[in-house]
């Protein structure tokens, strides 16, 4: 279980550097008046908010994988959700490269 985590905040890491970025040029947009969006992803895609930036999504999918780590039982479930959550995450920021 605990590469299973291990390997989770790997891809976090990379998925916070690449959302920092992401949210910068996102910021410069908006400055810019371009960015009119209420949300970067749809509700279908796992998260129960919205948000027009990275970082809270993966902040909520690094909550996901805290809470898995403090599991005696590997929760397959949350499991699930955390690395869906991620994949769309690495999904939209590739496209948004």
């Amino acid at each position: 279980m605990q590469a299973i985590i291990d390997k989770l905040n790997e891809n976090l890491k990379v998925v916070y550097r690449q959302a920092l970025d992401a949210d910068k040029k996102l910021d410069e947009l908006q400055q810019q008046g371009h960015g009119k969006f209420t949300a970067l992803f749809t509700k279908d895609a796992g998260f129960g908010f919205e948000a027009k930036r990275f970082k809270p999504y993966v902040l909520d999918v690094a909550a996901d994988v805290d809470e898995l780590s403090k599991s005696e039982q590997l929760d397959e479930e949350r499991l699930k959700r955390a690395v869906f959550k991620i994949q769309q995450l690495l999904q939209l920021l590739s496209t948004f490269k």
